[in-house]
This record gives structure tokens, sequence and C-alpha cells, in this order.
């Protein structure tokens, strides 16, 4: 079963995949991302992979015969694709190459273009889970990319408060945000002509740091050759930032937010960033999406902010000295 199912009280999609549950378990000494595998090339840097258990596909089966009344079901038309980072099986962002983080950076926006060019898909999702905390089976370093048939929840409620605001003020509410970060200082991490990387005054999450473009466009793809590299090196010292927090490869969700595609037009009102979800709170505690979170939305941060940030400053600073030593 592989389908798009309504939820009528948050008017959201749900995916159905069923498909996905009987994914194998992989043996301890195999993977199917790494050369030798005949799944992938003997040798690549960075490699687009089509997910072999996709939740979204191009040619999706009929959906059960189960809609009626306020049940409503549609195609799980969309794609699902892994990116490799690298050949290499335990190989980490930080440990590659500024010159081969770009190359990941551009494969990104080739996909995105790939992905934006069927107008079916709405949203482009960029996003990497990383670490078995939060439930990835396979250590390869990888990210995907969802292309969604429809704008996601968090998405619709993004864009909706941007053009509100862009509405009332005439002003980008993410250029706003950047401003008034940068004016406050103390959550400002670090950043580079392009790109700052700080942490939200309202973050949800002990260590979510945010990437935001310095200058106001709305998809990777926008970028200059200039920017991609700047976008490369920022997201390759937030990661090695976050390894160097605790001295441990850091769990973390990437999410990176374009605006939505083949739906209007966002240029005034919407902006490029990426979100980070670290689920620890601590080097040895995991923060829980508890009912406050799960159930009604209404997040609990543990720590202070303005605290955790000076702690990031610190671990940024430490990567950088190791980088240089």
């Amino acid at each position: 079963m592989a389908e798009l199912r309504w939820h009528p009280l948050t008017q959201d999609w749900v995916m159905i995949a069923s498909n996905r549950q009987g994914r194998p378990q992989m043996p301890k000494d195999w993977c199917p991302f790494c050369p030798g595998s005949g799944k992938v090339p003997e040798q690549f840097d960075v490699y687009k992979y089509d997910n072999d258990f996709p939740a979204l596909s191009q040619n999706p089966p009929v959906p059960d015969d189960v809609a009626g009344g306020l049940f409503k079901v549609a195609p799980s038309y969309g794609k699902c694709e892994v990116v490799l980072y690298s050949s290499g099986h335990t190989t980490t962002v930080p440990q590659l190459s500024d010159e081969h983080v770009l190359k990941l950076v551009d494969l990104w926006c080739q996909r995105f273009e790939a992905m934006r060019a069927d107008e079916r898909i709405k949203y482009c999702f960029i996003f990497e889970n990383r670490g078995d905390v939060v439930g990835v089976t396979m250590p390869h370093p990888h990210g995907q990319i969802y292309g969604y048939p429809f704008i996601p929840k968090k998405i619709m409620l993004e864009t909706n408060s941007a053009k509100e605001y862009y509405s009332n003020t005439g002003s980008c509410i993410f250029c706003e945000l950047l401003k008034n970060e940068l004016e406050a200082k103390k959550r400002i991490i670090f950043q580079n002509e392009h790109f700052t990387v700080f942490l939200p005054f309202f973050t949800e999450y002990p260590y979510g740091v945010y990437i935001q473009s310095n200058s106001h466009k709305q998809y990777i793809t926008d970028f200059n050759a200039e920017e991609r590299k700047a976008l490369a090196v920022a997201f390759k010292q937030t990661v090695g930032m976050l390894d160097n927090l605790f001295g441990y490869t850091f769990p973390y969700m990437m999410c990176m937010h374009n605006a939505p595609v083949n739906s209007g037009d966002y240029a005034q009102d919407y902006h490029f960033h990426i979100e980070f979800f670290p689920p620890m709170r601590s080097a040895e505690k995991q923060k829980f999406n508890a009912s406050s979170e799960t159930g009604v939305w209404a997040h609990c941060n543990p720590t202070c902010p303005e605290e955790t940030a000076e702690e990031l400053r610190r671990a940024y600073a430490g990567f950088l000295a190791k980088q240089q030593a």
C-alpha cells in the first residue's frame, strides 16, 4: 500500500507507505552505498541514488478503495532520492574538503532543478537524518530529497506567516529575523560573507541552529558560484561545530527550507534557510518530543538559548583550531 490520506483536523496529507515496512535489515558487513556493492559506481565523490523503498513515486499505485465521507485519498505521487555525500562508509562531513562539500551543494542544486521541472511536484525537500538516535540504520554519509505533490503543513504555515508579514510591513520576515539577531548578537554563532549561523531566539531545541542566507533569495538554485562555496563552508563548519560540542559524531535532523515550487510567486516574502534539529540536550541526555510537543505542538526548550549559543561558539572555535592544526 502506498497512498496519501487526508487529515481533516489539521488539513494536511499523511503518506501511507506500508511498502517501507518491508525494508530488509542490511548485513553488517555490506552497504549498498559503498563501491563494490553493485548498486553504485566504483568511483564517485557525490552521487544521486533513487530510493529503493520510496514513499512517493512518479508511477504510484491506485489508492485503496477506502475513501468516503471525511476520508479522502490521493495517489502517492512524487519522488524520493538519496544523495550520497562520499564513497567513504564512515566519512563525516567535517572530514571532507571544502571543494568536496561544494560538489554536494552543486548536486543538491541539480536534483532540486530536476524535481521542480515536474509541475505536479509542489515542494522539494532536501534533508538529512544523522545518527541512530533519529532512527538511521545506514551509517554511510547520505541525505535525501523528497518531491511532494502538496505543500507540507509547516511550510504552509511559514509561507502564510511570511506573506502576512510582507503584506503588513513591506518587509521579509526572515530578513527582519536575521537583522534582529545580528543586533542582539547574543545568539550569533558565526558568519561568512553570504551566510549566518545562529541559534534563534525562539529555538525549540537546545542546539537547533539555523543557517540563513544573508541575501534575500528563495531557492538554493538562486545562489551564484561564490555563494554556493560559502554555503558549502557554512554547512561543513556547522556540522564540525556540532561534532566538536561533545566530542562525538553528533546526531541531528537537517531540514533545508526553500520556497514551494509550481505554486505561485514567493520572490518577495520567502527566504532560504536551513534548520537543524539535534535530539540531544547534553552530552548524555536526549531531548524527547513528549505529549506537549507531539500532541499539541507546544514546544519546551529545557535550556537557555543565550547560554547554549555560547557553548556553540566555543565548539566552533575548537573545530576551527583543529582544522588549522
